[in-house]
Formats: C-alpha cells, structure tokens, sequence
C-alpha cells in the first residue's frame, strides 16, 4: 500500500497485492510495537505473539488501512490504530477459545494459545495483548475532527462491555436455549460487527474524514460485520475443520444459536446477500475511491473458510 493517498483506482486494483503489501507491513508494525520474545518474562511474549503472529487474514487491519486510502489518507497515520484492532481481535480469540467459553484446540490450523502454554499464560497473554492495543493506540496524533479522546475512546466502546464484550455474554448465555432471530442479531451486531466497524471508523478517522464519509463507513461496516457472521455460521455447517482451520460443526455440537439453526440454510444465504448489497449502497458516496474496501468485502463475503 502506497503511503500517497489516492493511488488505488477501481479498474486496476488488485486485492490480493493489497492484501500482501498490507498484511507485510501490519506484520512488520506489530513486530515493532510488541515487546521481543526475549524481554523478560519471556513465556507472556511468547504466548502473545504465539496467537498475534499464528497467520491471520489481518482483515480488521486491512479494512482500516482501506478505510483511511477511500477518505484520503496516509497508512503511517492509520497503521497504529490497524495494529490496535488487531490485537484487540486477536485477544478475544485467545479467550474465546479457552475451556472455560468455547473450548477449542485449533485457531487458524495450530494448536490454540492454552494447549501450547497453559490456560493460566493463555488469559494473561489475551489480557496483554488488549491492553497492548491502547497503548499501541496512543500513539496515533489525534486530528482536528477526531481528538486522541476521540479515538481511544471509539476503541474502548467497540471492545467493552457493551459491544464485543456483551456479544460474547449474549453468546455464552445462550448456549442451550431457544434463541429468538433479534436475540442472534444482537449477538453478531456485538461479537463481531462492532470491532470491524469499529476498524473502518477508525481508518476514516485517521484521515480526518468528514462526517458524511464516516457515516458512511459505518453503515458498510455494520452491514460488512454482520454478513460476515452470518456466513461464518454457515460455513460452520457446511465445510470440514481442514478447510476452516478450525474445529468445523462446533456451534451444532455446544447447541449455539446460528442462522441456519434459527431460519434454516436458503435464508441464511439470502440474509448474507442482502446485509452485502447494503455494505456496497454504503461506498457509493465514495464514487470510486474505495476499490480496496470493495475488493475487502468482497473477498470476505464470498469467502469458504
């Protein structure tokens, strides 16, 4: 990714150029941000870098660095609030995987955090890694729309008890019971739809976008999270744990709520299309500006793992 704002146009753009260059240079900031595995004590940092280095899509911070190239920005500006994301996302993966909530033994294709280093170092590592994320997050500049107040702020919702935070409670709660169609929208607008809008907005706000252009961004962010949940729980039931690269059939197995559980397969599907049809209405404001946000959605919309 350039660090000139407007070099990508929708007839030449390649996703999975950006992607690479992207993801190599969220790696190389992460790299940079997080202590070494050798700072004492070393088990914390290795088990930290163990799950934020274990070959992710990096799509939060992809979608970030997007976010801020459509509203005219620069990557330098945006890469410490992507880095942020990222470990906040990573964070709730390591916990969400551990006995005591999901109870899982792979996480991308390896083994999860708490079968390599113990359930004990897997919650302090998740603990670490969000709060890495805000000190990572620090040291953004603020902007004249968007103060550092702003900012930290906008991160500290998105993960907090009353977004991801309760998506996963609204998640565990309801495992075993009879979940209504709202009540599993709720649960996805929250444990997942919050922190990838969360990483457009802050890419928007990177570049001190005006607030139309964030407006925008939230409404593709929102519909753009959604839609990627609803696929994630189809494609729990209809692709092996090999091609996942994670346990396939475990939402069935611990009797999760899911919308093919809840509206069956065919309108699971429809529900897909229709939140990506409003992801896209959302990035015509940008007349053209945001093939790499497009070519994202695209991507993460027609995915099969």
């Amino acid at each position: 990714m350039s660090k000139r704002p407007g070099l990508q146009q929708a007839r030449s753009f390649d996703l999975q150029q950006f992607l690479a260059v992207s993801t190599e240079s969220v790696n190389r900031a992460l790299d940079t941000f997080l202590p070494s595995e050798k700072t004492k004590p070393a088990t914390i940092h290795k088990a930290m870098r163990y799950s934020l280095f274990a070959g992710g899509k990096r799509m939060r911070p992809a979608l970030c660095l997007a976010a801020a190239e459509a509203c005219g920005g620069l990557e330098d500006d945006a890469m410490p609030l992507a880095c942020a994301v990222e470990c906040i996302h990573t964070y709730s993966l390591v916990h969400d995987d551990l006995p005591a909530m999901d109870d899982d033994d792979f996480r991308r294709g390896k083994p999860t955090n708490h079968k390599v280093f113990g359930e004990g170092i897997a919650v302090l590592a998740g603990d670490a890694l969000l709060t890495q994320a805000f000190e990572i997050a620090a040291q953004s500049r603020g902007w004249s729309r968007y103060s550092h107040r702003t900012v930290i702020l906008e991160l500290a919702r998105a993960s907090g008890s009353l977004q991801l935070i309760a998506g996963q409670v609204a998640d565990l709660e309801g495992e075993g019971k009879k979940t209504s169609a709202q009540q599993l929208r709720y649960i996805h607008e929250r444990k997942t739809s919050a922190l990838l809008c969360c990483s457009v907005r802050l890419g928007g706000m990177s570049a001190n976008c005006t607030p139309a252009q964030l407006q925008a961004l939230t409404d593709f962010g929102y519909n753009v999270g959604l839609a990627f949940q609803v696929i994630d729980d189809i494609l729990d039931v209809t692709q092996t744990s090999e091609k996942l690269g994670k346990t396939a059939g475990k939402d069935t197995k611990a009797q999760k709520a899911t919308y093919p559980s809840i509206v069956g397969l065919d309108r699971s599907r429809r529900i897909a299309e229709e939140l990506t049809g409003k992801a896209f209405d959302a990035l015509k404001p940008f007349r053209g500006k945001a093939a790499a946000l497009q070519g994202l959605a695209e991507f993460l919309l027609k995915r099969e793992h």
